[in-house]
């Protein structure tokens, strides 16, 4: 299954994503970068400032700055990813920068129940948090 994450809750699109993936479906999930956290801007911002400013440089913990694993980061907290059937449902999930050439031409699926239109309250995208954290993002 491929998933189009543009203009998508993070939240929600995570937990639909994490319950197909333990039901044993492979999924793909393209223009990660697009999908969005609900929140005012510098209240998200200043909680991924906080888990990234702890520790130092040298010994960690290092916290991921890209777009597209710093989603999969977060639909990995959504699955039990210590256990064997999380570890395997969690190599099951892929998330992809963009739309790959070996996606284009294939059928993309979209959650309505996870569409960012359904929000009353203001969203950042995972793009701008990840280049607020120092991510390369294209």
């Amino acid at each position: 299954m491929i998933v189009d994450a543009t203009d998508q809750i993070v939240g929600r699109l995570g937990a639909i994503v994490a319950k197909k993936a333990l039901l044993g479906e492979k999924i793909d999930i393209v223009n990660a970068e697009k999908a969005v956290i609900s929140g005012k801007k510098e209240v998200v911002l200043a909680k991924f400032k906080q888990k990234v400013a702890r520790g130092t440089w040298a010994k960690g913990p290092h916290y991921i700055r890209a777009p597209d694993m710093l989603l999969k980061r977060l639909i990995r907290d959504m699955l039990p990813y210590k256990k064997p059937r999380g570890i395997t449902a969690f190599k099951n999930i892929m998330c992809w920068q963009g739309i790959p050439a070996q996606f284009k031409d294939q059928k993309q699926v979209r959650f309505k129940e996870a569409d960012a239109s359904k929000l009353t309250v203001s969203y950042v995208s995972i793009k701008n948090i990840s280049r607020f954290l120092g991510g390369k993002v294209d």
